[in-house]
């Protein structure tokens, strides 16, 4: 099992947005590749696909 992430406290409007960004993780908890724990810790249900990644970080 992946470890948890920390996200950042606001996304910095970067574009692509940074993998640390809550929006990110938002996104991939939508897709279910990703649990909230609490309000900044995500954990991944496995490996995040590059691609699946690529995608959440877009604009």
């Amino acid at each position: 099992m992946p470890r948890p992430v920390t996200t950042k406290k606001r996304c910095c409007d970067s574009s692509p947005r940074c993998a640390d960004c809550p929006v990110v993780w938002k996104r991939l908890a939508d897709e279910g590749l990703a649990v909230r724990l609490s309000k900044r810790r995500w954990q991944p249900t496995g490996k995040v696909p590059k691609a699946a990644l690529a995608a959440a970080r877009g604009r």
